[in-house]
């Protein structure tokens, strides 16, 4: 079974001579949530844009469900559904007219039925014959996410979904999201929420000047890239790490009565073993004890600024 999204050396490069991509190679499977990351300006939404059709490739070839996005568009676009980052709506339609509308631009039969199940799912069904003009931003995003969601792709793009948008409606829009990969929707995000794509991504993609440099599932990502932190909470303060702990990766914090033990996720633990021993040898009493690992905001930061 072909991936639900297939790049193969994909370029872009506009007429300034700036080149956006820089031959990516990437494969989405079938029902997963891909999250893609990186900075303003790597190239995420030119990316996105060149899937969807909205411009051209330089060169290189997308292939969607095994559909190629240039000469089998029809096919290929009709799997798509794509949330922007702008909130582009028809200011004086109403919600239900637009979101028919869009179903019907992809040669669809009339379905209220089906309309009225995503209206509903993104509460929007009380507000189904208010004119766009006259919702606040939240619901006029909502109302993207129905469009997108109209004629029932099995790949839906969201560029940015939750940028602007206040907590609760992130939190609605997330389980919608949730309900979607269920139901076996490939879903790709790009976000500057980065706790979003921890939570709820199954692999990650971190893009960075035009070139994707780094995919990973995510578990696998924060293990290998993560780094741990073992917290010693001490029975006393002392002024200065004892010279027989000084081949340790060691910090003296809080009021002298932490040390901060800074490991990989590899080959730390035969050495927090030496270290509890030599601790124990040291003369020192351990009150307490935690461990903390590098978020995915921090391991991405970490990328994006790598020399």
């Amino acid at each position: 079974m072909a991936p639900a999204i297939a790049i193969k050396d994909l370029s872009k490069t506009y007429e300034t001579g700036f080149e956006a991509l820089k031959r990516v190679n990437l494969d989405i499977e079938r029902g997963e949530l891909f999250a893609l990351l990186g900075p303003n300006g790597a190239g995420k939404t030119t990316l996105i844009s060149i899937v969807c059709g909205l411009i051209k490739a330089t060169g290189g070839t997308v292939k969607v469900e095994g559909h190629d996005i240039v000469t089998d568009y029809r096919a290929a676009r009709s799997l798509i559904g794509l949330v922007p980052q702008e909130l582009t709506t028809e200011a004086f339609e109403t919600v239900r007219a637009t979101v028919s509308f869009s179903r019907g631009l992809f040669g669809l039969k009339k379905d209220p039925a089906h309309v009225e199940n995503v209206l509903r799912q993104l509460s929007l069904w009380d507000k189904r014959d208010n004119k766009i003009i006259t919702l606040s931003g939240g619901m006029k995003r909502r109302v993207l996410i129905a469009k997108a969601l109209a004629h029932e792709p099995r790949v839906l793009f969201l560029d940015e979904p939750t940028a602007g948008v206040d907590v609760e409606l992130r939190r609605d829009m997330w389980e919608i999201v949730r309900g979607l990969r269920e139901s076996g929707v490939t879903i790709i995000l790009t976000t500057h929420y980065i706790e979003e794509a921890e939570e709820m991504a199954d692999r990650v993609g971190v893009i960075n000047n035009g070139e994707i440099i780094l995919v990973e599932e995510k578990s696998e990502l924060m293990q290998k890239l993560g780094r741990k932190r073992l917290i010693l909470q001490l029975g006393s303060t002392i002024s200065a790490i004892p010279d027989g702990l000084a081949s340790y990766d060691l910090e003296l914090s809080g009021q002298g009565d932490e040390l901060v033990y800074t490991y990989d996720t590899h080959g730390g633990r035969t050495g927090i073993t030496n270290l509890m021993n030599d601790l124990r040898d040291s003369g020192l009493r351990l009150k307490d004890l935690q461990t903390k690992q590098d978020s995915l905001e921090k391991i991405f930061v970490d990328l994006v600024h790598k020399d």
